[in-house]
């Protein structure tokens, strides 16, 4: 296997602002050295590159080690789009809820009320569950990237690199999950499942009348100027600039030979993960969330309803809550796709945001977890 070597790790120093750049990020600035340590830090996971970008009342400020693409020293920079993975939760849910807060529809509606006849067998009845209950993950419904099969064939190894260009439609990933039994009776657990934002996708189409994609940029995307957000739809492409991402195919060896997979169809997750952005549009997306310009604060509230999950996790409609080390709450999502992960979180109020990405899709999550806790809990 051929070696290929990565930029030296280190906090990246005070480049020009990145084109396309809304706010200029610096690379240093007090307050913040917790958070660039724990950065470069996560270059020992073997990955190329590491990303965090944060936004408080100070300014923004960003962090940057290794490099964006393998056999270059191509330092990442905040402008650089990546595969949010299931960040995208929190922009589909926020869609439904908009709809919802437009009288369009209501949380409490039945999934059959919307897609009728959809969801049935093998136990699961759309009759019984709640839009509601898509949004927070107590449906029931197995998710279908847990289908062993659909792993096997499409998911890890080289049938991933064989088939990463497939095409599927959201109902023939639903049928996946349907030819399982749920998890449980709708509201009498949680579990999370990527069906349950398959089916948000479509009640979403069906109740605006427009494409997923289409509502999300009418309502969220425009709105809010995230001009390097998109929603690709059947594009197998990551627009430039970008970071390339890498993955080991589900091996979890050292030596494992790793793969460049930035290029695949964004059908398998959809609306449940198909985004592609940037560190400042997910903060820009959280502060607006966060403060109630996205939906009113009503609505808000039942999005930040939460089932609990443990002592430190619950989540709500398409929102996790993290209770950090320091007693402070964030909340946010995390992403995690073919060659990418990411996490996006900020304050109740909004006032504070970060966003933290890596190019590679096998460190562990909870690395990601200590440069958020690093940077929400300075001092």
């Amino acid at each position: 296997m051929t070696v290929l070597t990565t930029a030296a790790p280190a906090l990246a120093t005070a480049p020009p602002a990145a084109p396309g750049t809304r706010t200029a990020a610096v690379a240093s600035a007090p307050g913040h050295e917790a958070t660039g340590r724990e950065v470069r830090a996560l270059l020992s996971t073997g990955t190329p590159g590491a990303l965090a970008v944060a936004e408080d009342s100070r300014g923004t400020w960003y962090a940057s080690a290794g490099t964006a693409e393998r056999g270059a020293s191509v330092t990442p920079l905040p402008d650089h789009r990546f595969r949010a993975g299931s960040i995208t939760k929190m922009f589909t849910a926020t869609a439904l809820v908009q709809l919802a807060a437009q009288g369009r529809l209501r949380l409490d509606d039945t999934v059959d009320r919307w897609l009728p006849g959809l969801v049935r067998g093998n136990g699961n009845d759309g009759r019984n569950i709640t839009l509601r209950q898509l949004l927070n993950h107590t449906s029931g419904l197995y998710d279908y990237t847990s289908d062993p099969e659909f792993v096997r064939s499409h998911l890890t190894g080289e049938n991933f690199l064989r088939h990463r260009f497939d095409r599927f439609t959201p109902q023939q990933l639903i049928a996946t999950a349907l030819a399982h039994h749920p998890y449980h009776a709708p509201g009498k657990g949680w579990n999370y499942s990527n069906t349950n934002y398959a089916l948000a996708g479509l009640v979403i189409e069906k109740a605006s009348g427009r494409t997923y994609a289409q509502q999300l940029r009418r309502t969220i995307i425009e709105p809010l100027g995230l001009r390097q957000t998109t929603v690709p739809g059947t594009s197998a492409e990551v627009p430039a600039p970008r970071l390339r991402g890498y993955s080991k195919l589900g091996e979890n060896d050292s030596s494992a030979r790793v793969h460049d997979v930035t290029r695949m169809s964004p059908t398998v997750p959809n609306a449940a993960g198909e985004i592609i952005s940037t560190a400042p549009d997910l903060n820009r997306f959280l502060s607006a969330l966060m403060s109630g310009r996205l939906v009113p604060e009503p609505w808000l509230r039942q999005m930040r309803t939460t089932v609990p999950l443990n002592d430190q996790l619950s989540y709500g409609l398409g929102l996790l809550a993290r209770k950090l080390p320091c007693g402070k709450t964030v909340w946010g999502h995390g992403g995690q796709i073919q060659g990418y992960l990411s996490y996006a979180a900020a304050t109740g109020d909004g006032t504070h945001r970060a966003t933290v990405a890596v190019n590679s899709d096998w460190p562990d999550p909870a690395r990601l977890d200590k440069v958020l806790d690093a940077e929400f809990c300075q001092g």
